[in-house]
């Protein structure tokens, strides 16, 4: 499993001091692990793309390279290693279950910076970094519960971890407040790249008379099953844009360009520091994708409305009143979820009938 992040309190829980500047006549050498490959027109393509970013932006100061497909587990840990022995001084690894071998590898080579996308993790040469996803649910959620027809809306989880326990109750309570009638049907892939079994999750919906769905999965497969069927869903991680205008009628994007610009930029002029951040819609990180037209107007008009409301802060996705799933009481009215709280989800809110995995 991967990408998850604990929040608020992990850079204050690592000290860490600035190094000197990169010389200017060695080049720094970025290496980048995939757990997907780059063409999977999802998350590890977002992630490649801003590896790209980075060489546009500093050009002969940077050599950049990476090992795709890479299995979460002891696979991991001997790729980020053959970085780390290649002369690599900053690595990136981009899935949450890179964490661990991360962290291992780390402290093998502690001139060697690593940053980890969406772990909790950190130590002196070792940060954290993650996007707002859930932000992105609620405007596609939003939209969701306007478009179906059937009112039973359906989103492919990967693995029920954190961020993606998160997608599901926020698509959903935004869902719900827009269409009281809505139904959520939840089928889990337990694998974040596979297009077969991604398209067996999105027949499964489709049969159960889900017409709208989300995916929190790395392939197009379930837009290619969508567009069969005349279902509507959504790009994920990226645009997606060749199944535009429809099946795929908006859609959430990782940006993760400026992050990396920023912190490569950080270890060539001796300021990168170790840290834990989580980014969302109003930090550019997380992006709603272009709106189609198969989408009326006033709909589309409402869901940029909440994602403008969310990104200055004024509107967050997870606002009380909120039950849990079993009917117990979670945030009072006009209380927001903290950050530690959404970062150990492990429950559905009250509405979703689904079984939370074991």
């Amino acid at each position: 499993m991967k990408r998850r992040t604990l929040l608020g309190s992990a850079a204050a829980l690592v000290a860490s001091t600035a190094l000197p500047a990169w010389a200017q006549e060695e080049k720094l050498k970025v290496g980048f692990i995939y757990v997907g490959p780059v063409g999977d027109g999802g998350w590890t393509y977002q992630h490649d793309l801003a590896r790209q970013a980075v060489e546009r932006e500093y050009g002969d100061r940077v050599e950049t390279s990476y090992i795709e497909s890479v299995p979460e587990g002891a696979d991991a840990e001997r790729a980020i290693t053959q970085l780390a022995l290649s002369g690599h001084k900053l690595i990136f690894t981009t899935s949450f279950g890179f964490m661990d071998a991360t962290v291992n590898v780390a402290k093998k080579f502690p001139d060697v910076k690593f940053e980890h996308a969406t772990g909790y993790k950190t130590a002196e040469n070792v940060a954290t970094y993650d996007a707002r996803f859930y932000e992105g649910r609620a405007v596609l959620g939003t939209i969701a519960g306007r478009m179906t027809k059937t009112n039973k809306i359906g989103y492919i989880g990967s693995f029920p971890i954190p961020e993606v326990v998160q997608g599901i109750n926020s698509a959903y309570i935004h869902a719900k407040k827009v269409n009281p009638d809505v139904e959520m049907k939840v089928v889990w892939a337990y694998t974040w790249f596979d297009p077969a079994k991604e398209a067996d999750a999105a027949a499964a919906l489709i049969a159960e008379g889900v017409d709208v769905f989300m995916q929190h999965t790395d392939s197009t497969a379930p837009l290619a099953k969508a567009q069969e069927a005349g279902a509507f869903g959504f790009g994920q991680a990226s645009d997606m844009s060749n199944f535009a205008p429809q099946p795929r009628i908006a859609s959430i994007i990782d940006n993760w360009e400026p992050y990396y610009i920023k912190r490569v930029g950080e270890v060539l002029d001796g300021t990168w520091k170790s840290h834990g951040v989580w980014l969302g819609i109003g930090d550019g990180e997380v992006v709603i994708g272009e709106i189609t037209d198969a989408v009326p107007a006033e709909i589309k008009a409402e869901a940029e409305a909440l994602k403008d409301k969310i990104a200055t802060g004024e509107h967050h996705p997870f606002t009380g009143p909120l039950k849990k799933q079993d009917g117990s009481d979670w945030l009072a009215e006009g209380q927001v979820a903290s950050d530690q709280e959404l970062s150990s989800m492990n429950f559905y809110v009250e509405g979703i009938t689904a079984p939370m995995p074991k």
